[in-house]
């Protein structure tokens, strides 16, 4: 019996039912069969030695292709190799988990001594050992009693529970790799050889068995690998640069921000990096006035029914921070709370009440589109873990917005959103923009048909601007398809930041309606959007890119006036009060102290310019002027430096309107 083996153009051949993908491959070319290591059947990433029991289209998958899937393999493998290693160094130590993640892999070890990254240079050697032994990859299909049997006797307590763990319509794979045999879901490619040399061991840490502090604690051990050594080489530069803009670092350095343990996830903003935050809600505060937003404010307390309505309350409760209506119990030995109060929750995003503002009197048709924006404070329950500085918190304000518009006007407001985001990047230095279209995921809300409409309208909306996208298949929002907006850094990072969803389902839970022009009553389409996203990530993104050397507009302290000698200190505080009357923000340093001191000082504060005076200077009415990241200085007017440093200092987008 034979069946259809369709290839990615179109082309189709016959072959015996239980043909293996290599033979496949082998058929067609020698050279591409030594290239490739695996295969997708039917979409699904599989062993290349998987029989093909049926019809099906098939995709190679070659070592050298820069796929996600290639890369993805070369690192699973890897967690293999360096759990073999790891036994092979300390037998007795017990292997757990090992899966792939963003940028590499770990894996978790029990064992009575800790490993530490003085034990990474055995590891690697013996990690280069056994890919250079070559052993095949391969799979067998054991019985649960068979797998735990062979566990327990090697004293594999944590794999004899994964196996436990394993849904019993599940089969249970085994695979080897010479004499070391793992319990893994697969698949692999054809032997440990094409891991290849290009890995390394990058950090050591503690984890608790399954993430719960009741369990027993590992030892976790990270790693990555690329397909070639160039591409780990440039890796492990963006990630020493990365570590050197560390923005929880730098924002210490230029005392913006603390974060304690009082407050999970909350940022306390100092006053330097208030201003900074400040700045940063004043820009795009200007830019959607400009562009034909209103502004409001909503509550942060509201009751559970409300998201119950909205569909929050089931799908995202595990994330929102409940609180009790009730007042507090005041007697010592008694209950602080009763337990009996209605239960309320802060909000974790806005666009709920913004549609119960759309609610309030009818709305027509010719009031529509509706731009709707507000700073809105939310809160998340992000697990303690999870948190990383201004990154991932659980208070954040967004720039977030919502844009209530009929049918016929998807297209020209997503226009308006991308080209307006496309400024404000410009203006913030990033003109690397990287454009994705997340289609339908598995779980989804509404119809098919209302989806597929959807879909069309933001890619239509998209061709229309000129900018070019990518389609992120299955990785759209529960309601709605999005649009994400991914942003490259100064060391080649991507981040995404901006994000537009299209949703017909949250207007009909809400009853959002409006009149038609025909007299019917007829459901809002609602725009989710944000450019900025939070600003805490956004602004913690901004002082990685720059490595704290923020653009002059954006800069805490503009311009510090720093002294010589004492009997230049009356010229340099009459400095400072000129620099503040033109707007400028100027600290003045008259500190007993060496020049050269209070230089390095400032410049650890990424302060952009000082002006530094001494008798000279207060006798010509001149500064010298040393701007942050250059040697020398030169010597002018004052005049000419404040206008010059105003120029430099005003928003872009005021630039621009002055123009």
């Amino acid at each position: 019996m034979t069946i259809k083996v369709t290839f990615p153009d179109g082309a189709a051949r016959d072959y015996a039912r239980g043909t293996t993908g290599t033979t496949v491959v082998e058929g067609i070319s020698k050279s591409l069969a030594k290239k490739t290591v695996a295969m997708r059947w039917n979409g699904v990433l599989s062993d290349l030695s998987d029989v093909l029991e049926g019809d099906g289209k098939i995709e190679f998958v070659t070592r050298d292709s820069g796929s996600k899937d290639a890369l993805e393999l070369i690192r699973h493998d890897a967690a293999h190799v360096l759990a073999e290693a790891v036994q092979e160094l300390w037998p007795g130590t017990q292997v757990t988990i090992g899966p792939v993640i963003e940028n590499g892999f770990y894996y978790d070890f029990k064992r009575d001594e800790p490993f530490s990254e003085e034990d990474f240079p055995a590891i690697e050697k013996k990690m280069a050992e056994i890919i250079d032994r070559g052993a095949a990859f391969t799979k067998e299909i054991w019985t649960r009693d068979q797998a735990k049997e062979f566990f327990r006797a090697r004293g594999e307590a944590f794999k004899v529970e994964l196996v436990d763990a394993i849904p019993a319509d599940q089969s249970l794979k085994m695979y080897k790799q010479g004499q070391w045999i793992d319990l893994c879901r697969g698949p692999h490619m054809r032997s440990v050889r094409d891991v290849g040399t290009a890995f390394k061991l990058t950090k050591v840490a503690g984890a608790y068995w399954r993430g719960d502090s009741n369990n027993p604690v590992l030892s976790r051990i990270y790693g990555t690998a690329f397909a070639t050594k160039d591409e780990l080489d440039a890796y492990l530069h963006m990630v020493e640069e990365a570590e050197k803009r560390d923005h929880r670092k730098i924002g210490q350095e230029m005392d913006l921000y603390h974060f304690q343990p009082e407050a999970q996830g909350s940022v306390f903003w100092h006053p330097k990096g208030y201003v900074l935050y400040n700045q940063m809600e004043a820009y795009i505060r200007r830019r959607l006035n400009s562009s034909g937003y209103v502004e409001v404010k909503t509550p942060q307390l509201m009751s559970s029914k409300f998201w119950e309505a909205s569909g929050h309350w089931g799908k995202y409760r595990e994330n929102m921070f409940v609180v009790p209506d009730e007042v507090p119990g005041t007697e010592e030995e008694g209950p602080v709370l009763s337990g009996t109060g209605e239960l309320m929750a802060l909000k974790p995003m806005n666009c709920p009440a913004h549609i119960q503002i759309f609610n309030q009197g009818i709305k027509s048709y010719r009031d529509l589109p509706l731009r709707m924006a507000e700073f809105g404070c939310c809160h998340r329950n992000e697990a303690h873990g999870a948190l990383h500085g201004l990154m991932r918190v659980r208070q954040m304000t967004q720039d977030d917005a919502h844009i209530f518009c009929r049918e016929d006007q998807i297209q020209s407001e997503t226009e308006h959103f991308v080209h307006l985001l496309y400024s404000v990047y410009g203006h913030m230095g990033f003109d690397n923009v990287v454009i994705k279209l997340a289609t339908r995921p598995e779980k989804f809300g509404g119809t098919i048909e209302r989806w597929d409409a959807a879909e069309k309208a933001l890619g239509d909306a998209l061709r229309a601007t000129g900018y070019d996208f990518e389609i992120a298949e299955g990785e759209g929002a529960f309601y709605a398809p999005k649009l994400e907006f991914h942003l490259k850094d100064a060391i080649g990072r991507s981040w995404q930041v901006g994000t537009l969803q299209l949703d017909y389902v949250l207007p009909e839970r809400l009853d959002a309606t409006y009149v038609a022009e025909d007299g019917s009553r007829q459901y809002a389409v609602m725009l989710h959007r944000a450019i900025l996203g939070s600003l805490e990530r956004f602004i913690g993104m901004m002082i990685e890119n720059y490595a704290g050397k923020m653009p002059m507009w954006l800069a805490p302290t503009q311009v510090v006036v720093a002294t010589i000698v004492s009997e230049a200190d009356d010229y340099a505080e009459k400095l400072v009060g000129q620099l503040k009357a033109a707007g400028i923000r100027a600290e003045l340093d008259v500190r007993n102290e060496k020049i050269n001191y209070k230089v390095r000082e400032h410049s650890v504060g990424k302060v952009p310019l000082l002006f530094v005076v001494g008798k000279r200077e207060a006798e010509e009415g001149s500064v010298s002027v040393r701007r942050l990241g250059t040697e020398g200085q030169k010597v002018e007017p004052f005049m000419d430096a404040l206008v010059a440093l105003m120029a430099e200092a005003t928003a872009p987008d005021l630039k621009a309107k002055a123009a």
